[in-house]
């Protein structure tokens, strides 16, 4: 049954042009990404200010430190971002948190009307409910949500 199944999966990864050996490295990345996932998102939705969401426009945030040091850690929360962004797109196919990924990536990328998709995200019924209830294991008041 298992040299079946390993068959099965075999063709399968060569029908979409993946080496096998490749996901051998995949699949640990994909595990530790949805650990990460698990237990970082609680703690950095229970981190947000209260009125995060509420403003039509995210507030300016003032430039601090050498604009070298500045510009060198947004090309590097870019590349990070790009890099999940990928992962996350190999994950959609492979075992792993692809969804989470993909939106863990968009949160780190620098893009145009970032802030107004994140606005429409979280005034949707189920991630207002996720959102609130991993607020209130947290003892954190509810966010104000547009």
């Amino acid at each position: 049954m298992i040299d079946a199944v390993q068959s099965l999966v075999t063709r399968l990864l060569a029908l979409l042009g993946i080496d096998p050996r490749w996901l051998a490295w995949a699949t640990p990345v994909s595990l530790l990404t949805l650990l990460a996932t698990v237990v970082l998102l609680p703690l950095l939705v229970a981190r947000l200010p209260q009125d995060y969401f509420y403003r039509e426009h995210r507030p300016a945030q003032p430039h601090s430190g050498h604009w070298l040091l500045r510009y060198s850690l947004l090309i590097l929360k870019n590349l990070l971002g790009a890099v999940l962004l990928v992962a996350g797109l190999a994950m959609l196919v492979l075992p792993g948190p692809g969804v989470v990924t993909v939106l863990a990536a968009f949160a780190l990328l620098t893009l145009p009307g970032k802030y107004r998709l994140e606005r429409w995200l979280v005034s949707r019924p189920r991630v207002r409910a996720a959102i609130s209830l991993m607020r209130e294991k947290a003892g954190q008041p509810p966010l104000h949500l547009p």
